[in-house]
């Protein structure tokens, strides 16, 4: 289920750093504890915190852009530095022989940032206007990513995409990935997208043409899982939320910043 509105993690946020385990980009950060034990974080300030952890500000156009030299940009080439030794020691480790190594991208806010759409409403998420700006394919790419992706299919490293973004949404999002330099694997064997239409069939134990019942981490889990099922070996996922990486199915798991907003 997805949670857009800031207010949905405010009391988790509080009743964390109150506990000291929440930092810019931690591993704890928008943790599903959200027992609450003492009044919230003022959401004003924690707007405010927000913007300034992005160094979030407008260009010519009005759309609102991460700055380069943000925390949030210094938390992210942390994490990709990491994720590039695993990569490298990854490719260097398999000889052509057992299961291929295989990285696992989420789209929305691991590879295409979305902060432009979450400060216009106010951190209030309604379907049409997400699928509006969805479609229009022109989100920036998440620092570092772009390079990331092309670092790992030069190192050999098998390439998929694990979103939760619809079948509908496929053309949008492949345009939107090529025009932010991410133009690796983008056929269907690699982009897997949630079609609640015609589910495939390793989701059968919650998803039927009838009925999607998939949570998140079961459609993302079993995709994964179906994944290594054609012979890789998951060595890298990757997600901005925790239902992203929860499941199994991957060797190491990188959390990626988000505070904006919670998907269960």
């Amino acid at each position: 289920m997805r949670k857009r509105h800031l207010a949905a993690a405010t009391a988790t946020v509080a009743s964390l750093a109150l506990a000291g385990i929440v930092t810019a980009g931690s591993a704890d950060a928008g943790s599903t504890d959200d027992r609450a034990t003492a009044e919230p974080h003022n959401i004003g300030l924690l707007t405010k915190e927000i913007d300034s952890y992005y160094g979030a500000k407008q260009d010519a156009d009005g759309v609102w852009q991460a700055s380069p030299d943000s925390p949030y940009a210094d938390d992210l080439a942390r994490i990709e530095r990491g994720a590039k030794r695993q990569i490298a020691k990854a490719a260097k480790a398999y000889h052509g022989k057992g299961d291929k190594p295989a990285i696992v991208f989420d789209i929305d806010d691991t590879l295409l940032l979305s902060l432009d759409y979450e400060k216009k409403t106010n951190y209030v998420y309604n379907d049409a206007s997400w699928k509006e700006y969805v479609g229009k394919a022109d989100r920036p790419a998440v620092f570092g990513t772009p390079e990331l992706i092309r670092y790992a299919e030069a190192k050999g490293v098998e390439v998929f995409y694990n979103s939760g973004l619809g079948e509908t949404q496929r053309a949008a999002a492949v345009e939107n990935l090529k025009k932010v330099g991410i133009d690796v694997n983008l056929d269907k064997d690699h982009v897997y997208l949630k079609d609640k239409a015609d589910p495939p069939a390793y989701l059968d134990d919650c998803a039927t043409a009838a009925a999607w019942k998939c949570t998140t981490v079961q459609y993302k889990a079993g995709t994964r899982e179906h994944i290594e099922s054609l012979g890789y070996d998951i060595v890298g996922n990757f997600g901005d939320q925790y239902s992203d990486l929860q499941g199994g199915h991957a060797d190491k798991t990188y959390k990626l910043p988000n505070p904006t907003y919670y998907v269960e």
